[in-house]
């Protein structure tokens, strides 16, 4: 499903909250506004439900812990996505276990966190169509693109930006960004080519 972006002054509204050093409000209100379409995509990659609660709360510590880093040179929306790979390569790095979160002793982002996931979860299962079959014979990164660019609508250098990380130069986020175009032609014949096989079974 194909998630609208956020209206546009958000960033700008969260901006406010970080230079006046209340970065707790700004984790909870950027954990509310990007919470539920991050918590589809992770639950769209990861192979279980557990693994995406454990990436997602991952995700919202560091978001927590680097929100004086974010300089603007990206959006919030692509920030989040960020971190939010960084804790997929994490999750599937390590042996399960339960990741207690540091942020659970700020009220509001624990209370933030449990309400975005509750009332996110229910939908955040794939339609279990032939499409969504085609599209997990994927490897990872190509799903990732895939959701990013189609789902999600992102621009190609934020793409790059959350694929390389916060300390890309920019000429490696260009390079990146145009290699992800070509990319992204080779997962659509992909796509096309698993689709024929799967009408002819």
């Amino acid at each position: 499903m194909t998630t609208e972006p956020p209206p546009p002054d958000v960033d700008a509204q969260l901006r406010v909250l970080i230079d006046a050093g209340e970065i707790d409000r700004a984790t909870a209100d950027a954990l509310r506004t990007f919470g539920p379409e991050l918590i589809g995509w992770l639950s769209s990659i990861l192979p279980s439900e557990a693994d995406a609660h454990e990436a997602f709360s991952w995700m919202s510590e560091e978001l927590w812990k680097s929100l004086r880093r974010w300089d603007g040179r990206c959006s919030m929306r692509t920030w989040c996505y960020m971190l939010a790979r960084h804790a997929t390569v994490r999750i599937r790095g390590q042996p399960r276990r339960q990741h207690e979160l540091l942020v659970s002793q700020v009220p509001s982002i624990a209370h933030a966190v449990t309400h975005v996931w509750n009332t996110s979860r229910a939908n955040a299962a794939q339609v279990q169509d032939v499409y969504g079959e085609i599209r997990r014979m994927l490897d990872d990164e190509d799903q990732t693109l895939l959701v990013l660019r189609v789902d999600r609508n992102l621009a190609w250098r934020d793409i790059a930006i959350v694929l390389l990380g916060e300390g890309a130069a920019d000429a490696e986020v260009t390079k990146k960004a145009a290699t992800l175009r070509k990319q992204f032609e080779r997962v659509k014949e992909r796509l096309r080519t698993l689709a024929s096989e799967k009408l002819r079974e």
